[in-house]
């Protein structure tokens, strides 16, 4: 694609008609540096998010870390590979998946964040949730960075929190929940649509004070595995939006369905994916095994010295 056709494209994106501007709210101005806890970590050199699920019923690895023990021991195992982030969540977003309570997620976070802090005092630790009061009691253990799969559409709250706490926050596109994301999946044009998604988000985070955003397209989340590998294909356009892009791709259906193998079967999939989503200016990869994310950032930046 020639600069010419990719400044027609982005014009397209964002020139709807309905008043929207990237001018608004300061979003054009360039932000590759995230304040993690007083610390200015620069995404221009692509981070390692390393997943750790509390949940018995994850699509991939459900029940494996759902306790002390074995959590403490893939936490190490993911610092050790040199994970920049440890992303903890205790409740399932796969498509489906059962609805727990409050307390629930709570009971299943909060002594696991505590232990981790506890063995791992430097580790930078992320909350996957997108309740409010979730995020709050981890962000007082010690958690450092919220990632909202809701993109604050399932807690009004959220958005509030945030800019109380004031820690990043990964803003991710999702339709629906994840009980009901599968009937979601119905766009016009998939690509305009999570780009002006972001585009209102961002502005309404901008207006309460929130500065250290990062996007996630969702892939997989209310989209067919085409409608994600098209966004997969086009994620060098939501640069425009100038903020840190984060690339979920880790052993996800859009692989093993497009491959005909298992999610445990996908890791040269998501390999092969993750690689992709770095040639298109990702700056952030959340995956479930370390070392390989890390080994093909080694590889692209040689390309780019």
């Amino acid at each position: 694609m020639t600069d010419k056709n990719t400044d027609f494209h982005q014009n397209n994106l964002l020139n709807k008609g309905d008043g929207s501007d990237l001018s608004c709210g300061g979003i054009m101005n360039r932000k590759t540096t995230i304040n993690i806890n007083g610390l200015l970590m620069d995404f221009s050199t692509p981070k390692v998010m390393g997943i750790l699920n509390l949940t018995p019923d994850s699509f991939y690895d459900g029940g494996k870390y759902n306790n002390e023990v074995d959590s403490l021991k893939q936490t190490e195992l993911m610092i050790s590979e040199g994970a920049d982030f440890i992303d903890v969540g205790a409740y399932s977003s796969r498509p489906n998946a059962k609805n727990i309570s409050l307390t629930e997620e709570l009971n299943r976070i909060k002594p696991i964040i505590k232990s981790l802090i506890r063995e791992f005092p430097e580790v930078k630790i992320s909350v996957d949730t997108f309740r409010a009061e979730v995020a709050e009691a981890a962000i007082g253990e010690g958690a450092v960075l919220i990632n909202d799969i809701s993109g604050g559409e399932l807690d009004q709250e959220m958005f509030k929190t945030v800019a109380k706490l004031k820690v990043p926050y990964i803003l991710m596109h999702m339709k629906g929940s994840p009980q009901t994301m599968v009937n979601e999946s119905h766009y016009t044009n998939i690509v305009s649509e999570v780009t002006q998604y972001f585009l209102k988000k961002i502005k309404d985070l901008r207006s309460l004070g929130v500065l250290d955003i990062i996007i996630d397209p969702g892939f997989g989340f209310a989209k067919t595995p085409n409608q994600s590998f098209e966004l997969l294909n086009n994620l060098n356009l939501l640069k425009i939006l100038e903020v840190p892009i984060l690339a979920g791709l880790s052993r996800k259906s859009m692989i093993y369905k497009s491959l005909n193998i298992s999610p445990e079967n996908a890791l040269n999939g998501t390999t092969a994916a993750n690689t992709i989503a770095l040639l298109k200016g990702a700056n952030m990869l959340r995956v479930h095994d370390v070392k390989p994310a890390l080994e093909a950032i080694q590889l692209v930046k040689k390309l780019n010295p």
